[in-house]
């Protein structure tokens, strides 16, 4: 008897998180067509607007979204919706997050205020979301606990780490979102109305 292939299940997973957080990045290491990207050279308009700061180097910005796309398994086919992070640019979260089954927060714990905003966003509209701590230059500054109390995120919220350079890392980031999405949805259908 011939291998009948099981369906093919889709998925829209959002990235989101502040302004240089590595959003770009995470798509980028894991995507396996070549990301679309909307990058665009800072300019002059956002000075005074974007807090580069704590983002030395910096001379790129996401205007309008990332796009990739990676098989989790033969059967399992996940896209990837960047936002853009900075708030000028928020118009365009309610769009890139209809159809979503979840989301990551990516979070720089230099700068936790960056991430408030987008965690709000997906609490007030009731997205699944686990937040990602990336380590920058390979070195986590505080651990998954502090964080979550920074946050003043419930605890079934996943806090992990990632590298967000680093394609397997990030697979886990998305792996661990999708179980814990259906871990949800397992509940609430066992769950007595």
């Amino acid at each position: 008897m011939a291998h009948r292939p099981g369906r093919v299940t889709s998925a829209k997973i959002v990235i989101a998180g502040g302004f240089g957080v590595g959003k770009t990045t995470l798509v980028g290491s894991v995507s396996e067509i070549t990301p679309l990207t909307t990058e665009a050279i800072m300019t002059s308009a956002g000075v005074g607007v974007d807090d580069t700061r704590n983002v030395p180097g910096k001379t790129t910005t996401t205007v309008a979204m990332d796009f990739g796309r990676i098989s989790i398994d033969r059967d399992l086919i996940l896209y990837l919706f960047g936002t853009p992070g900075q708030t000028r640019f928020w118009f365009m979260w309610d769009e890139l997050v209809r159809g979503a089954i979840g989301a990551v927060v990516m979070v720089d714990t230099r700068r936790l205020a960056d991430c408030f905003a987008a965690i709000d966003f997906f609490e007030h509209r009731r997205l699944p979301y686990l937040v990602a701590i990336n380590c920058f230059d390979g070195v986590q500054y505080h651990n998954a606990d502090d964080v979550r109390e920074a946050l003043a995120i419930s605890s079934d919220v996943p806090v992990i780490s990632c590298d967000a350079r680093s394609r397997e890392s990030t697979k886990n980031v998305l792996i661990s979102l999708v179980e814990y999405v259906l871990s949800m949805r397992r509940a609430r259908a066992t769950t007595p109305a």
